[in-house]
């Protein structure tokens, strides 16, 4: 990921970058080389001359923010109550196990506010606002069944993706 918790940046530093960008823009006016206003401003050289690039052809306007890439479609009160959705737990909700999959909390969202989302907008949804994304620590029983059922001369255990369905 690019930024913690997969949100962006906040609008304080989106403020704080473009400050950064217009003070930039001033001292391409006075003609500085971009080396010198890259140290100075602690960012990369790279940066530095990308807008000077933009500053050139479309001028110091648009070394602006250009604000969030997108507004969310859920709103903080959707979101709180998604959470007390997910509270109450899958078998609330119709399945059997105990696992909060993304497939299903883009489900629940579906029968409950009528949004969709892919799956990696679900996943940006939930880390954008403080959940993670949980892998288990160990093996299913069924796959290390699988590979105990298809030992082969020697002891050794053949990998569970070599053996197939």
């Amino acid at each position: 990921m690019r930024y913690p918790q997969g949100g962006g940046l906040t609008v304080e530093r989106q403020l704080f970058r473009e400050g950064l960008r217009l003070k930039a823009a001033e001292r391409f006016a006075r003609g500085e080389a971009s080396s010198v206003i890259a140290k100075d401003l602690r960012v990369s050289v790279r940066s530095v001359q990308r807008w000077r690039r933009t500053w050139e052809e479309r001028g110091p306007r648009a070394l602006r923010s250009q604000g969030p890439a997108s507004l969310p479609r859920l709103s903080e009160k959707q979101f709180a109550q998604l959470e007390a959705e997910l509270a109450k737990g899958p078998a609330a909700h119709g399945w059997e196990d105990q696992r909060w999959t993304l497939n299903r909390v883009k489900t629940v969202i579906g029968r409950r506010f009528h949004l969709t989302y892919t799956v990696q907008g679900m996943r940006k949804l939930l880390v954008r606002n403080g959940w993670s994304c949980q892998v288990p620590a160990r093996r299913a029983i069924e796959v290390r069944k699988r590979c105990q059922e298809h030992m082969v001369e020697g002891g050794m255990i053949a990998r569970p993706s070599a053996i197939g369905p």
